[in-house]
């Protein structure tokens, strides 16, 4: 059974960090596709983050970028999500997700739909 449990999330002022962490299990594919998206009140889920397991690859979204990085240890099977410089439209639910597909068809736009995620951890930034 695939598990993912998200960490980290919080309560912080404008221009702090947080560090997100996803605890996967269960799960083994040499074409891992994961990621991390979010979903703010009233608001469509949006990838924030991936990371294309064996092939190194990573994209952040424009808005990320700078701030965000995600990176993954293999031996923990950990997801992590290190953000920085943290602002008001950055508060969303932050949830991780991943399944095994081509490294062509792991773009920022399919994470949210990846077959498996966790229950998120909340991201709340105030000004």
């Amino acid at each position: 059974q695939v598990q993912l449990v998200e960490s980290g999330g919080g309560s912080v002022q404008a221009g702090r960090s947080l560090r997100l962490s996803c605890a996967v299990s269960g799960f083994t594919s040499s074409s891992t596709c994961m990621g991390w998206f979010r979903q703010a009140p009233g608001k469509e889920r949006e990838g924030v983050s991936r990371i294309y397991i064996g092939g190194g690859s990573v994209y952040t979204a424009n808005h990320a970028t700078g701030r965000f990085t995600i990176s993954q240890d293999n031996a923990k099977n950990t997801l992590y999500l290190q953000m920085n410089n943290l602002t008001p439209e950055d508060s969303a639910m932050y949830y991780c997700a991943v399944d095994s597909r081509p490294m062509s068809s792991c773009t920022l736009s399919v994470i949210p739909a990846l077959k498996y995620r966790g229950q998120g951890t909340q991201v709340t930034v105030s000004s």
